[in-house]
């Protein structure tokens, strides 16, 4: 590579001077370019010291809990609701069930159906859908099929709104302030997507009346479709280890994690204290658990379904954003996509085999067999995918941090439903869809910044398999490939949007 890129030069300015340059850049790159990347390493090598210590923290305390079976029904008091038969259902709690909707036609009548068919005393549960479509077609499906439920006697209530004003907060937030909501005490929480079993306010609630320190619970998400294609199936196997091992963890040990938006049951005491929905920030779900959190509430997540003290604040500002939210994405990105690379072409700045091999497959190995142990043969695809991901992740933590104009935008992952659906669904599009010229076609298609840091990985496999001795080219180039795999769009579903 040097002798090419000397006879480059020559060729382009003449030998004296090409030679006067190589010198200065064999300077430059020795002065400054070498240390620089050392320093990256360096600090690389700590934030995957740091992950390491931390993943060894999770696996313990979730091997723990399940050796010595601590259940939530251990640590808290739970005990079914029955109805009383002089009072009648008086001591089941009003509860409210809220479904943001915004252009799911695929999936709206899954989800209101599962929540009309929750088992709780009809008159004490209250449904509200919160319909911000755009698509007016969608808006009058959505209103006749909340129509056709009410006239089953389901207490279901249809908000259109006609503005997007605060995303999914704003929608929550104005849902919470109609006044025939003010008689509930809970209120749980599902996505358009979302079908929660029939028995789970039975199990969840109980954990809200009984302890009454207690401001949330949290329910596990499982995919339902999560064969489909190889990224669901990656795709639940970073869901597994978020709720088995991370939720758990949070759960059993400091009594606070994240709420995933989704999935969970509020008590609106506790929303109320702790200041309601805030719609400045698209992380509102997050946002609301970590107030709540600061006011003394505790929060519990079920697997199967004071102030705060200087401990839970350590964990909380550590274990939870720094380590998890920061370092846990970042790390990934910075050390294998960017250190690991130039290290390559950098002369000089070796890599110890620990850090850049043993480390990360110790913690892929406890990530794995804690969470999704039968999609183990994916392993090393999965760790593949969570590189081209954690590309993505930093860019959107450096967006937040600094306060970017899209770290305000909200964007609607599209919803597909099933397979038959999703046919029926292309096959409209293809029909209506405008005609869209080659160039059009092929551009919404390729991400150029996925293409991009293929190639970058590819040209540095290269170098490490004609110049270095120490192996990292043969990852260099399975990156690569996935990262032009993804940025041609071969993984999972391409679903026409028009």
């Amino acid at each position: 590579m040097a002798e090419m890129m000397g006879f480059v030069m020559e060729w382009a300015v003449g030998p004296t001077t090409a030679e006067s340059m190589g010198r200065l850049w064999g300077t430059v790159k020795a002065t400054f370019l070498a240390r620089g990347v050392r320093l990256g390493l360096f600090i690389c090598l700590i934030m995957s010291t740091m992950l390491f210590v931390e993943w060894l923290y999770i696996g313990f305390v979730v091997a723990y809990v399940k050796l010595y079976k601590k259940k939530p029904e251990k640590r808290y008091k739970w005990e079914a609701i029955r109805a009383d038969p002089e009072t009648g259902n008086a001591a089941f709690p009003m509860v409210l069930v809220q479904i943001p909707i915004f252009n799911e036609k695929e999936v709206f009548k899954l989800s209101i159906g599962a929540a009309c068919k929750l088992t709780w005393p009809a008159d004490r549960l209250l449904i509200q859908v919160m319909d911000g479509s755009t698509d007016t077609l969608v808006k009058e499906m959505v209103e006749k099929e909340c129509v056709r439920w009410a006239s089953e006697g389901i207490n279901i209530k249809y908000q259109s709104r006609n503005t997007r004003e605060g995303f999914k907060a704003g929608a929550l937030k104005e849902g919470m302030e109609y006044g025939y909501v003010k008689e509930c005490q809970h209120v749980a929480i599902f996505d358009s997507d979302f079908q929660p079993d029939p028995d789970f306010l039975q199990r969840a609630v109980p954990f809200l009346l009984h302890n009454p320190d207690l401001a949330l619970v949290q329910a596990r998400w499982r995919f339902v479709n999560a064969d489909e294609c190889l990224l669901t199936r990656l795709q639940e196997m970073s869901l597994d280890y978020h709720f088995i091992a991370e939720q758990e963890v949070g759960s059993s040990v400091h009594e606070f994690f994240g709420f995933n938006g989704s999935g969970g049951i509020w008590r609106v005491a506790a929303m109320k204290e702790a200041g309601g929905w805030d719609d400045r920030t698209t992380a509102e779900d997050m946002d609301l658990a970590i107030r709540a959190a600061l006011q003394g509430w505790k929060l519990l997540y079920v697997g199967n379904l004071e102030k705060i003290s200087v401990w839970k604040k350590i964990y909380m500002i550590y274990n939870f954003f720094v380590v998890r939210k920061i370092i846990g994405h970042t790390c990934i990105f910075f050390s294998y996509c960017i250190v690991l690379p130039l290290t390559i072409l950098v002369a000089g700045v070796d890599v110890p085999k620990g850090g850049a091999v043993f480390v990360p497959c110790i913690i892929t190995a406890i990530n794995v067999a804690l969470s999704t142990p039968r999609s183990l043969h994916l392993v090393v695809v999965w760790v593949l995918f969570e590189c081209v991901m954690s590309f993505h992740l930093t860019k959107a933590i450096f967006t937040g941090l600094l306060g970017a104009k899209s770290a305000n935008e909200w964007l609607v992952t599209q919803k597909v439903g099933d397979s038959a659906m999703r046919k029926k669904i292309e096959s409209e599009a293809s029909a209506n869809a405008p005609k869209r010229s080659l160039y059009q076609l092929i551009r919404s298609r390729i991400l150029l910044s996925e293409v991009g840091f293929g190639m970058f990985l590819f040209m540095s496999g290269i170098y490490g398999f004609l110049f270095r001795n120490d192996y990292y080219f043969i990852y260099l180039f399975i990156q690569a490939f996935m990262y032009t795999v993804v940025g041609f769009g071969f993984l999972g579903k391409i679903i026409p949007i028009y």
